[in-house]
C-alpha cells in the first residue's frame, strides 16, 4: 500500500523545509513525495533538488509556472501510489498522521482527517470529525457540510478516482470544482478524529486576498455542485457568495431563485430572516439590499 504525496512548490523558501521535513519524518514510510517546482523564481528549485538528494523517496519535477492546479495535475500524472494526497508547501503535518489515517483506506475511497485552520493566526480553529463511514454522497456534502471543507490536503484519495479527473487550470478555488467530481465516483467516504494537518495563514493566498473575480469563480463552482446536491442551508451558503459577488462587481445575479422552507431544520435565526427577505425581494432585490446596507454601515474615514 503506497501513498503518493504531491507538494506544489512556488515562492516558499521560508516554509519548504518545514513542510518536507514533516512529510519524510512521518511514521508511515511506504510513500513517495513528488515536489512540483512550478517555475519558482527563488531558491525553491535548488532546495527541491537538495531534498531529492537526501531521500530516495523524493522526486522533483521542474516546470514552467502554470499555477496550483497545473502543479497538482503534474504530480497526479506521475504518482504511482495506490492512494494520493496533497500538502501545500507552506503547511505541515503532525508526525503520525498518515500512520493513523492510512488503515481507513481499506474501507473508503476518500479519507478526511482533522485540520488546524489558519494555524498561527487569531482566526485559527480546529476542524475535526467523528469516526464514520459515509456511503451517501449527499449526506457528506449537505448534512456534514462537506461544501465548507473542500480542501484537497486533509484528505487521502484512491488514485483511480483521478483517472479522468484533474484540477481546473486557470481557476481559483479549484478544490471546490474538483471534490464534487471525485465524490460522484466514490463508494464510501471515511472521516476520523485522528491525524492533524496544519493549514498556516498565508497573507498572500487566495483565501486572504479574494476579490470579486475570485469570488465569482467560487460561485461558479458551487452552482455546478448545486445541480447535484442542494438543500436550504446549502442554498443560503451560495446566496451569501452571490451577494458578495454582486456587491463587488455589480453583475446581474446568476443564482436561480429557490423557495425556502422557513421551518427547514438546521436554519439559524439569521438564515430564516434571510429566507424571508429572499421571498419578499427576490435574488436581485436581496443583493441590492445587501450592497446598500454595507454602504450605509461602512465606517466613514
Amino acid at each position: 500500500m503506497k501513498l503518493s504525496i504531491i507538494v506544489p512548490v512556488y515562492r516558499v523558501e521560508a516554509t519548504l523545509n518545514r513542510c518536507v521535513e514533516s512529510i519524510i519524518s512521518q511514521t508511515f514510510s511506504d510513500l513517495e513525495v513528488i515536489l512540483v517546482d512550478d517555475g519558482s523564481p527563488d531558491r525553491c528549485p535548488q532546495m527541491c533538488d537538495e531534498w531529492a538528494g537526501k531521500d530516495q523517496r523524493i522526486r522533483v519535477v521542474h516546470q514552467e509556472n502554470g499555477g496550483l492546479s497545473d502543479a497538482r495535475n503534474a504530480g497526479i500524472g506521475l504518482a504511482v501510489g495506490d492512494f494520493i494526497t496533497f500538502v501545500d508547501s507552506d503547511d505541515y503535518l503532525q508526525q503520525d498522521t498518515y500512520q493513523q489515517v492510512m488503515p481507513l483506506t481499506a474501507e473508503a475511497d476518500i479519507v478526511e482527517f482533522p485540520v488546524y485552520r489558519f494555524f498561527g493566526s487569531p482566526r485559527q480553529s480546529l476542524l475535526t470529525f467523528t469516526d464514520r463511514i459515509i456511503t451517501d454522497q449527499a449526506t457528506y456534502w449537505l448534512a456534514m457540510n462537506g461544501y465548507e471543507h473542500t480542501y484537497a490536503w486533509n484528505k487521502i484519495y484512491r488514485r483511480s478516482l483521478f483517472d479522468d479527473v484533474r484540477y481546473p487550470k486557470g481557476k481559483v478555488f479549484e478544490d471546490v470544482f474538483t471534490l464534487p467530481l471525485l465524490l460522484k465516483k466514490v463508494r464510501s467516504i471515511a472521516t476520523t478524529d485522528k491525524g492533524l494537518y496544519y493549514y498556516c495563514l498565508n497573507h498572500q493566498g487566495i483565501t486572504a486576498t479574494a476579490k470579486g473575480p475570485q469570488l465569482e469563480c467560487l460561485l461558479e463552482a458551487h452552482l455546478a455542485a448545486m445541480q447535484r446536491w442542494c438543500d436550504d442551508r446549502y442554498y443560503l451558503h451560495i446566496l451569501n457568495i452571490q451577494m458578495d459577488v454582486y456587491e463587488l462587481m455589480d453583475k446581474e445575479p446568476v443564482l436561480p431563485f429557490r423557495n425556502l422552507a422557513l421551518l427547514s431544520p438546521g436554519l439559524s435565526i439569521t438564515q430564516r430572516l434571510k429566507a424571508i427577505m429572499l421571498s419578499l425581494l427576490g435574488i436581485k432585490g436581496i443583493c441590492i439590499f445587501n450592497k446598500t446596507l454595507h454602504k450605509w454601515i461602512k465606517p466613514r474615514s
